[in-house]
């Protein structure tokens, strides 16, 4: 949860709040990422329908909110 949180707030900064709260995501039922979440939906997919949703681009969908980056 810790790096969903990191990578949402990085991604949206102000607006954070308002999108887990807001933003209705189609890719997790038609909930909310809060809701979804409570549902015990994983914070990655969450974070994937946020982001599909919000348009950010794929380079910066994946290790955003680890401490240290995955290397490839």
């Amino acid at each position: 949860m810790s790096e969903f949180e990191r990578a949402v707030a990085h991604e949206f900064g102000p607006r954070a709040g308002a999108i887990l709260t807001d933003l209705v995501l189609t890719g997790v039922g038609d909930r909310t990422a809060n809701e979804a979440l409570e549902a015990g939906v994983p914070a990655r997919d969450v974070w994937l329908a946020v982001c599909e949703e919000m348009d950010v681009p794929p380079e910066r969908r994946y290790g955003v909110g680890r401490l240290e980056p995955r290397r490839r």
